[in-house]
């Protein structure tokens, strides 16, 4: 007895808190989810990071024993002095600091600040910079934020609710699996577009990435991750490279146009009916969740109730036909009988003699 009334208990308790706990769940996978990409970072990457360090000490012994006139104490201040200094996106290795800041150059850190890519090879020097770059970044991402919507909405429109809602009519298809089925094939299109094709030509323009290094940059910069272990242009072979600032400036515009495709097509997956069942599971509601089938019939009303047929007013105002039965049960009501008027409003003819 006690243990079915516990069952009881908790099926209820289940049942009236089944989106807070839904939520509950998702917030120890994502935990977890951490946990494991940390620890698969660290054991691939310890042991690259220990060897590292190794070779750099015996690089500085190596150096220090070749240059006697050179003490440890030295040497230890002229790294600091340019490890600071690459911070500052100031390298000493082939030093072209006029590049850091001209016109070109300052587009593309303002274009990385405003987007929150920040790559950090270049940052402001001074307080002024600094102080500028709170004021410029306080008022510019919000505004970022959007124009990337507005954008993002307009080509919504374009790209994929037109087309689905064409192919729904012209195929008589199922809107779901057509969504879905638009949704894949646009995602890799935008992959094609956006990551395989520009990773080719990172690889061809600058001479010490390949194709993956390539591959890592573009992904990295296009989710705005920007970790800024590779930036175009800031690498050894920079040289070879015949218009730097036009490359540079093909660059910027690649990234900002390569972030609006991202968020479209993130948007496209995000407006699956799949995905909107998904979300709702994870949403505290007041009113019990609709199945598939109703919420499907609910956004086709939705969507046409522009489209009413003007006959649809007309036959709201037709007269109603009683069907046969009902005269029927009506005349035994009453005990009455009436010969069959098919049209409605007609007063019945009289009693029967």
């Amino acid at each position: 007895m006690v243990r079915s009334c516990t069952e009881g208990w908790c099926a209820r308790f289940v049942e009236r808190h089944q989106s807070a706990l839904n939520f509950a769940l998702l917030i120890a996978l994502y935990i977890l989810y951490l946990l494991i990409g940390a620890g698969i970072f660290s054991a691939i990457e310890l042991p690259y990071e220990h060897q590292l360090r190794q070779d750099l000490k015996a690089a500085r012994q190596d150096f220090l024993s070749n240059n006697t006139c050179v003490s440890d104490a030295h040497l230890e201040e002229l790294l600091a002095r340019a490890l600071e200094a690459s911070n500052y996106g100031v390298s000493v290795l082939g030093n072209d600091t006029d590049r850091n800041w001209d016109f070109v150059s300052s587009l593309f850190f303002t274009s990385t600040v405003l987007t929150t890519t920040g790559y950090g090879h270049s940052v402001p020097l001074s307080d002024e910079g600094k102080a500028f770059c709170i004021f410029y970044s306080l008022f510019g991402i919000p505004v970022t934020l959007f124009f990337l919507s507005v954008v993002v909405q307009r080509l919504m429109v374009l790209v994929t609710r037109h087309p689905v809602s064409y192919f729904h009519h012209r195929w008589a298809m199922s809107k779901s699996k057509l969504a879905t089925i638009h949704a894949t094939c646009f995602a890799i299109v935008m992959a094609l577009l956006l990551l395989i094709i520009p990773a080719w030509i990172f690889t061809s323009v600058e001479k010490d990435w390949n194709f993956l290094e390539s591959l890592y940059f573009c992904f990295i910069s296009l989710t705005t991750i920007g970790l800024g272990d590779y930036v175009p242009g800031e690498t050894h072979s920079k040289e070879a490279i015949a218009h730097p600032q036009l490359y540079r400036l093909a660059i910027t515009a690649y990234l900002l146009l390569g972030l609006v495709c991202v968020l479209v097509v993130l948007e496209t997956c995000c407006e699956l009916p799949q995905m909107r069942r998904l979300r709702r599971r994870f949403y505290e509601e007041n009113v019990r969740e609709l199945d598939s089938e109703t919420t499907n019939i609910i956004e086709r009303d939705h969507m046409s109730d522009q489209l009413t047929d003007p006959m649809d007013h007309v036959i709201d105002h037709l007269p109603v036909i009683p069907s046969v039965s009902e005269q029927a049960a009506s005349l035994r009501q009453d005990n009455k009988s009436t010969p069959y008027t098919p049209a409605s409003g007609s007063s019945f003819s009289g009693k029967l003699r």
